[in-house]
């Protein structure tokens, strides 16, 4: 079981985990060891309810394809294990991100006090700047 938050967790059989050999440079260990993550989340058939799946799906992240699975390529570690953590990570990141909801905001006023404050504070400031006038004699 991976739990995302406090209300969405996810089963392991929904997550389909591969290694592969990793790309670019590393020398003679990344040709003799498969120490990069192919991880596959496949959002339309997984245990979410309908409004997370569709939240996910109608995110514009390029890892989703157009059957609707989410693929996380992990090779930045040298072990097996930390790509497999930082696939995790960045799943559960992914998936936190598009079913945050914000708060709705509302509109509120200023109390009697906090406006009668800036009325004296801009007469305050008014008065200051009377007083650097020229000087009758």
């Amino acid at each position: 079981m991976i739990f995302i938050s406090l209300t969405i967790s996810l089963d392991d059989n929904e997550i389909e985990i591969t290694a592969i050999r990793s790309q670019g440079a590393g020398g003679q260990n990344v040709n003799k060891v498969s120490s990069a993550i192919h991880l596959r989340f496949d959002i339309k058939a997984s245990s979410l309810s309908e409004l997370n799946q569709q939240r996910l799906l109608d995110s514009k992240d390029g890892r989703i394809t157009k059957d609707g699975v989410f693929i996380i390529k992990a090779q930045q570690f040298r072990t097996q294990e930390k790509n497999k953590a930082d696939a995790f990570e960045r799943l559960q990141s992914f998936i936190k991100k598009a079913t945050h909801v914000n708060k709705t905001r509302r509109a509120t006023k200023p109390s009697r006090n906090a406006k009668r404050k800036r009325v004296d504070n801009k007469t305050q400031r008014g008065k200051t700047k009377a007083l650097r006038g020229k000087v009758d004699f």
